[in-house]
């Protein structure tokens, strides 16, 4: 489990933010992050901003754009509420989910795990050709592309393996591009690592792997099976998934929903992940309620208190591991994914996570000014009309960034991982083991 605050700990986390010196508010953090999170009075200690939020609430409300009287804020400069608007009650938050996903991920495996998958042969290798048959046995890893199984035919070809005379048996939680039935994740395999057979679609993505990539052709003579285990076999390649880290990168600048939910299932369902994400951003359970790891559905609720704190509770947890929370989530200004593909206009540098359903547009994040600091934020909206609300959300925080001045980040958020690049296809995380 990650260690909660002590003294020592918030002075390096104020640190990185940029922050000098402690204020009163110091000793109820503590007791907040514990675990106590009453102890903080959620009372708005800013009446400017809170005249400025209501300003903004009517304004989606003359235009039209608002649906129900169901809209949440919570906004903290640092550890210290700023303003909140209905933000204790959990709403549906769409894809800020993810973000209890993400924290429960952490918290499990830690942001350099990586999910091994284990190659294994029976029979014989001899002038190319296995005679007997290619086991693999799956590690529940979340994000095995197309490109990662290209690298690995290339390591099995590197092994001297050409021609297998037996069976593809899939053992374990295996699977490709999403799909974990074993015999389809065992015949996207069986494509991928022999080139003889690509489809246009397998064809494009091989022709963006880095050049001199090579062009596997192994040939599997029998069928793919599936089974529960299979014994006397000989581990030859033990396969590594990019480092977790990453894949919650591509996760939340895509807001991938297949790759939330199915990390969500590996760590025990929606409920312990709901769970562990309340223990460890120190809320109350009630106000994180889950069905599910992406946010798909209005039945995934949590309150805009409960978001910020999962992501204060991310760069708490970070501090130590040469990350920072921004090598979680997207950037304005430096990655692409949701940000780019719906057109926000976010300030520069702001670390955010976006939402959106039907009539749920949300958004979460963090940005530096002068005044405050950093300041934490989350804003759902109920509203049908997408575009529309993203542009007032992103006026509203450029107003904010205006008013508090606009600052350089400071190194707690500035991202070492682009979510545009993260190294698919490496041949460096297939471990040869044999002979």
């Amino acid at each position: 489990m990650w260690e909660l605050f002590s003294y020592g700990v918030i002075n390096l986390w104020l640190e990185m933010a940029g922050i000098q010196n402690i204020g009163q508010d110091t000793v109820a953090i503590l007791k907040w992050q514990a675990g106590v999170p009453e102890l903080i009075s959620p009372k708005n200690s800013d009446q400017t901003l809170t005249l400025e939020i209501d300003e903004y609430l009517e304004s989606l409300k003359r235009k039209g754009l608002l649906t129900a009287d169901t809209q949440g804020i919570w906004i903290q400069s640092e550890l210290r509420p700023l303003h909140n608007h209905k933000g204790t009650t959990p709403i549906p938050s769409a894809s800020l989910t993810k973000i209890a996903t993400s924290l429960a991920a952490l918290e499990t495996w830690g942001p350099q795990h990586q999910f091994e998958t284990l190659i294994s042969t029976t029979g014989q290798i001899s002038n190319g050709v296995l005679r007997g048959d290619l086991i693999v046995n799956g590690g529940s890893d979340p994000y095995f592309l197309w490109e990662e199984a290209i690298a690995l035919g290339n390591a099995i070809q590197k092994l001297g393996i050409n021609q297998v005379t037996g069976n593809l048996v899939i053992v374990g939680d295996f699977g490709i591009n999403n799909r974990y039935d074993p015999i389809v994740a065992g015949q996207f395999l069986q494509e991928s690592i022999n080139s003889a057979t690509w489809s246009r679609n397998v064809r494009s993505i091989y022709n963006q792997m880095p050049p001199g990539t090579g062009m596997p052709k192994v040939v599997i003579g029998g069928s793919v099976i599936s089974q529960k285990s299979v014994s006397k076999k000989t581990p030859i390649i033990r396969h590594k998934s990019l480092p977790l880290i990453y894949i919650l990168k591509t996760m939340n600048v895509e807001s991938k929903n297949d790759l939330a939910q199915r990390l969500a299932k590996n760590l025990g369902g929606a409920k312990l992940v709901a769970k562990k994400a309340a223990w460890s951003a120190g809320v109350p359970e009630r106000e994180i309620k889950l069905i599910n790891g992406s946010g798909l559905g209005v039945e995934n609720q949590i309150s805009p208190r409960a978001v910020t704190a999962m992501l204060v509770a991310i760069q708490r947890g970070l501090q130590n591991s040469g990350w920072v929370i921004a090598d979680l989530f997207p950037v304005s200004g430096y990655d692409t994914g949701t940000l780019v593909k719906q057109s926000r206009n976010i300030p520069k540098g702001a670390m955010v996570k976006t939402g959106t359903l039907n009539d749920v547009i949300a958004l979460a994040g963090v940005f530096p000014t002068q005044e405050q600091g950093l300041v934490w934020f989350t804003m759902v909206n109920r509203s049908p009309y997408w575009d529309e609300t993203r542009v007032e959300q992103d006026k509203f925080l450029q107003k904010l960034v205006k008013r508090w001045g606009e600052t350089k980040p400071p190194r707690a958020i500035l991202p070492q991982i682009h979510g545009d690049r993260l190294g698919l296809g490496d041949s460096r995380r297939n471990d040869i083991l044999f002979p």
